[in-house]
């Protein structure tokens, strides 16, 4: 299934001035980490292919250019008109499907801030919260003050000294604008502990910290505060894939990881992650990325910005 941005009525590939303001920080391309905590940058000067990660819960917010994020088998499509919201950390395929040398993908991510969140929903309306699962990852139009928010939060790259103070203004600031949208149910999710989302990212950290050894539901259910059934099915609709798939997940891009950053051979790497059989290994790792653990870090090597996108 597709899921696309909405037609842009005005013709216009971008948001001017958030491009310019992300083009006088970052020029090169990659994702890049700010003096701003919980901000990254993003730059691509051409189309990406298919780049797997571990998306954090975050908001990203693009300026100029397009993208396509895949989970399970829900494709999202989002550019300067509609930002994506991804409620719980979860294994995607993103893509950049829309940059050139001339006008390249620029992209704002904000990690979300569960705390923060809280403490801001509680001063401004507690509200109910919505306690039916959906899915982890969601598309809303991109408003006019979400953009100017955003726009001046990126300038304060350019003065330094103005971070410590204002930065944790805009910031709460942004958070306000983004539960104001059609988001703010899943916002208000992500803040509450005790929603359905709250326990499912309890078994998604237990399975983050204890991703190489075996586990049985009943103990991931009892992380969660939930029946193994109830689990499951909550789990699934969520981040479209089983606890059991999740960390199969987890282990091959952690696997990765530690044969591109460290220069462990496969069968090494893959008996760190909780293999017990290279060529499993080796044959789950090649379905996942397209091609065997030693091909693949070449081939990434030369393209280190692949590794991960925002």
């Amino acid at each position: 299934m597709l899921i696309t941005s909405a037609p842009d009525q005005a013709g216009c590939p971008r948001h001017p001035a958030l491009a310019e303001a992300i083009e006088r920080s970052v020029s090169t391309d990659g994702v890049h980490p700010t003096a701003i905590g919980g901000m990254w940058l993003a730059r691509m000067s051409e189309p990406s292919p298919p780049v797997h990660g571990v998306h954090e819960a975050a908001v990203c917010i693009i300026a100029q250019g397009r993208k396509q994020v895949m989970l399970g088998e829900e494709v999202y499509v989002y550019d300067h008109a509609r930002f994506l919201v991804v409620s719980v950390d979860v294994p995607v395929v993103g893509q950049v499907i829309e940059a050139s040398a001339d006008a390249p993908y620029l992209c704002v991510r904000l990690d979300i801030d569960p705390r923060r969140l809280n403490e801001l929903i509680l001063e401004i309306d507690p509200g109910p919260v919505r306690n039916a699962p959906a899915p982890s990852l969601a598309l809303s139009a991109t408003t006019p003050e979400l953009f100017d928010a955003v726009v001046r939060l990126v300038r304060l790259l350019e003065t330094p000294s103005d971070i410590p103070v204002l930065a944790p203004l805009i910031q709460r600031e942004i958070l306000y604008r983004l539960l104001r949208t059609d988001q703010g149910p899943r916002l208000r999710e992500i803040a509450a502990c005790e929603s359905r989302l709250g326990q499912v990212s309890r078994a998604i950290h237990w399975l983050k910290i204890n991703y190489q050894r075996p586990f049985r539901m009943e103990t991931l259910a009892a992380e969660a505060r939930m029946s193994p059934s109830a689990l499951h099915q909550h789990f699934k609709a969520i981040t479209a894939m089983s606890p059991l798939q999740y960390q199969k997940q987890l282990r091959l891009q952690e696997a990765r990881r530690l044969i591109l950053a460290q220069g462990l051979d496969a069968a090494t790497a893959g008996h760190n992650v909780g293999y017990d059989s290279p060529s499993q290994f080796s044959r789950e790792y090649s379905r996942l990325f397209g091609a065997p653990p030693l091909r693949d870090a070449t081939r990434l090597r030369t393209r280190p910005e692949l590794v991960r996108t925002a």
